[in-house]
């Protein structure tokens, strides 16, 4: 018979293991978290500045939120979110910013809020080369 002190550690550790990880379902999937932040993107109340941004392979780009709603800001195409996974960087609430994986792949990467993806007021391209 297990004493019920090694039942509760267990169960304890398994809570604890399980409340690891993201806080949000669309956070960034692949391509690791250590390569320097090499572009900004700001969101304003009059839409993302810069609307295009030029990053080295394996950088990050770091998005601030400085309007006064929420964005969910996810690669494209929309809904499916899958050209450049690495920018699925999900809901920033104002005055958050949230960084990006590594970039790890040449190309061009459209970026949109989800929940307005047509507008292009929430829409920029970061190029990685």
């Amino acid at each position: 018979m297990v004493p019920i002190r090694h039942l509760v550690l267990v169960a304890g550790l398994a809570v604890a293991a399980a409340s690891c990880g993201s806080d949000s379902p669309s956070s960034p999937s692949s391509g690791g978290n250590d390569g320097p932040i090499a572009g900004t993107l700001t969101i304003t109340s009059t839409g993302i500045t810069p609307k295009t941004v030029t990053v080295p392979v394996g950088s990050r780009v770091t998005i601030t939120n400085n309007a006064t709603g929420t964005h969910n800001m996810n690669s494209n195409p929309h809904p499916e979110h899958t050209d450049c996974p690495a920018l699925n960087i999900g809901n920033i609430a104002p005055g958050q910013s949230r960084t990006s994986q590594n970039l790890t792949t040449a190309r061009a990467c459209g970026i949109h809020d989800h929940d307005d993806a047509t507008n292009t007021l929430w829409q920029a391209t970061i190029t990685v080369q």
